[in-house]
């Protein structure tokens, strides 16, 4: 499956492989080396695939629990499809993480942690009753990255996009993606899987607030604690080397600063306004 162009950094842009993947986004890296690596240990024998994929009687009789993640990790057995799926996850990732729907946290790293949960609670959830219709592999990585890719092409329908140098705008590329595998004799199941889940989120977050005025998604708070507002910025290394913080040996630095939020508003203002509507102290 050939990947999408963009406007996404290559490796070549950074100087070298190590800068490039310290560039990429927090939920990016750690996503795409994750899913890096537990693709290289099933394929190179560290570790059986049988023990990546999802299987619910393993999870509820042997509380075999990784199970909940690894599937989302677990591209499949090396091939040229499999490292194009690769590319495509860190492509399609990178695009959403850097301008995702604003559901609290000002379009920023939290609010993609959240959709990122919403998505695999949502394929979790589902899979048994996907799975009575059509036949969809119990590996989500593909599922997720195609829940990300739809989710993006509805955040921004008018991006420009391509596949085999076919210009087309991003709304078109979840589906032209699909054809492209039905016309090769790929797996398809699990793309449309991935679409339907990015749907509902796309329907929940975007829709219900026009249609109904009601916010129904919000992106928890631990998260906005955690990651702030907006891009969140990885904490540097105190001056001097001194300690700020820890407990016992373990030392850390502050929490990241965030940058301002980004995402304006592209219609009247509903639901949280997270900080914005206090009162300034120490005036009358």
């Amino acid at each position: 499956m050939p990947p999408a162009n963009g406007n996404v950094q290559q490796i070549d842009d950074t100087g070298g492989p190590q800068a490039w993947f310290q560039s990429l986004p927090l939920v990016t890296r750690y996503w795409f080396g994750a899913a890096a690596l537990t693709t290289c240990a099933g394929n190179f024998g560290f570790v059986s695939p049988m023990k990546l994929i999802y299987i619910w009687d393993n999870v509820w009789e042997n509380f075999e629990i990784w199970r909940f993640l690894t599937p989302f990790l677990y591209v499949g057995k090396f091939d040229f499809n499999t490292l194009m799926a690769l590319y495509m996850l860190q492509s399609f990732s990178q695009r959403y993480e850097t301008e995702p729907y604003n559901t609290g946290a000002g379009g920023g790293t939290a609010d993609y942690v959240f959709a990122m949960m919403f998505g695999t609670a949502t394929i979790l959830v589902s899979y048994p009753f996907i799975g009575m219709i059509l036949p969809v592999p119990p590996m989500f990585a593909r599922t997720l990255m195609f829940f990300v890719l739809y989710t993006w092409s509805k955040r921004h329908p008018t991006a420009p996009a391509s596949i085999w140098g076919i210009q087309m705008k991003a709304i078109h590329l979840p589906f032209a993606y699909v054809i492209l595998s039905v016309l090769m004799g790929g797996m398809y199941t699990d793309l449309l899987h991935g679409i339907a889940a990015g749907h509902l989120f796309y329907f929940l977050v975007d829709v219900v607030p026009i249609v109904y005025g009601k916010d129904v998604l919000h992106t928890p708070q631990f998260l906005i604690d955690q990651m702030g507002i907006g891009a969140y910025v990885a904490p540097a290394a105190p001056a001097g080397g001194g300690r700020v913080g820890g407990v016992g040996n373990n030392t850390w630095a502050p929490p990241g600063r965030v940058n301002p939020p980004s995402d304006e508003p592209a219609r009247p203002a509903r639901g949280h306004q997270w900080g914005s509507s206090g009162q300034r102290l120490g005036s009358d």
